[in-house]
């Protein structure tokens, strides 16, 4: 399957060819869906048919391996024939969203000296947590601090590198509870341009400045040692 919103975030249609079909969901030859997973959902949107008729898709998830994307169906949805060609069209609003979200997560990464512990992405709001026993800071000192580098509109980036590549240089992992994915002998990374370099496989805006302001909502104190960064929109705070 071919995955093609590893190389462009921002397509919102394609074509695809129908691979199979049945109770747990579609396979495609290629998608534009980014499936669940690294703490971001499953993108959402339809199939247009060739007679016109669509198929709602409810999520999509990873199958048996890392090129294998399932989309999941609405109850009550027809199946599409095997072999016929479908207009894959993506929820872009909410995928926008993500994407906004998403790498303003890298960018407050750059910004607490901390190991990530856990994270999760959202449309409306999203969560970081951190290794952080010691942690005094303020949340308006860090809003500031991050829509300071939001504002500056540095480049957003990928590349890939070797499996080996990144066991030679294992601070580029932030995170102590999942690891990029192995066994495909490359490994991608999101390169904030002077602000942030760590794999991520998920989407992204191509500059900072298309973020907009965000504010740093809480900061909870989730056991000993965690704590967590709520991270809203300041447009919806």
């Amino acid at each position: 399957m071919e995955l093609l919103f590893t190389d462009d975030a921002y397509l919102k249609d394609c074509q695809a060819r129908v691979l199979s079909a049945d109770g747990d969901g579609i396979r495609l030859d290629r998608t534009i869906f980014y499936p669940r997973g690294g703490g971001q959902p499953g993108d959402t949107g339809h199939l247009i048919l060739e007679d016109g008729s669509e198929i709602a898709i409810i999520d999509t998830i990873k199958g048996a391996d890392h090129q294998d994307v399932v989309h999941v169906l609405a109850e009550g949805c027809q199946l599409p024939v095997l072999g016929t060609t479908v207009k894959v069209v993506l929820d872009w609003e909410r995928r926008y969203k993500h994407m906004r979200m998403h790498t303003t997560m890298h960018i407050l990464c750059s910004l607490i000296e901390g190991d990530v512990t856990g994270g999760s992405v959202g449309a409306e709001k999203s969560r970081l947590d951190f290794n952080l026993p010691d942690f005094q800071g303020d949340k308006l000192e860090i809003t500031e601090r991050l829509n300071r580098v939001i504002a500056e509109d540095h480049k957003v980036v990928t590349r890939w590198i070797s499996e080996e590549e990144l066991e030679a240089q294992p601070e580029l992992v932030r995170t102590m509870s999942v690891q990029p994915p192995r066994g495909a002998g490359k490994v991608r990374l999101l390169h904030i341009e002077d602000v942030d370099l760590q794999p991520c496989g998920g989407t992204h805006v191509d500059s900072t400045g298309e973020i907009g302001p965000m504010i740093i909502a809480k900061i909870e104190n989730k056991g000993k040692q965690n704590r967590r960064f709520n991270i809203r929109f300041a447009e919806q705070a």
